[in-house]
């Protein structure tokens, strides 16, 4: 089995989408994570759900616990909204990474050691142009080693 046969359809962000619609799209899809592409499809960054955590909370409160402690319960369940003009770019890793991706002919071997090695659960599949046809969650992947991998 390859990772085209597994693969599903995700909505994707760009580097231009508030930080907002990416985990209103995320939380929507009942993803593990956000594909981001470029203008030609591409994916530019796969990040994880944590990472994309890391995006709507202001680094202030990830750096220091007293502060996000002192953040009354009311507006504490609604920081993600006061994020304003945000965008995906804007709170992105600055140092170039590479996008988590496999080719669509990658056994499900090569796609769970490399969630492993990168602890990521959710891996963009891809033809041989980069161009994303879908994506691999840790989901799907542990469901069809299950399920397919299965001998009585």
């Amino acid at each position: 089995m390859h990772a085209s046969d597994i693969a599903v359809n995700v909505p994707t962000v760009t580097v231009h989408d508030p930080v907002a619609l990416a985990v209103r799209v995320m939380a929507v899809s009942r993803l593990p994570g956000l594909v981001v592409v470029d203008e030609r499809s591409r994916p530019h960054l796969v990040l994880p759900g944590t990472q994309v955590l890391r995006l709507a909370v202001p680094g202030a409160y990830q750096e220091d616990p007293a502060l996000a402690r002192a953040v009354d319960e009311e507006h504490a369940d609604h920081f993600w909204q006061e994020l304003g003009d945000l965008t995906v770019g804007d709170c992105a890793p600055r140092r170039p990474v590479k996008p988590v991706t496999v080719r669509a002919d990658a056994t499900l071997l090569e796609v769970a050691a490399l969630m492993a090695r990168l602890h990521s659960p959710l891996v963009a599949v891809v033809d041989e142009d980069g161009v994303l046809l879908g994506a691999v969650t840790l989901e799907r992947l542990i469901t069809s080693l299950a399920v397919f991998g299965h001998v009585d």
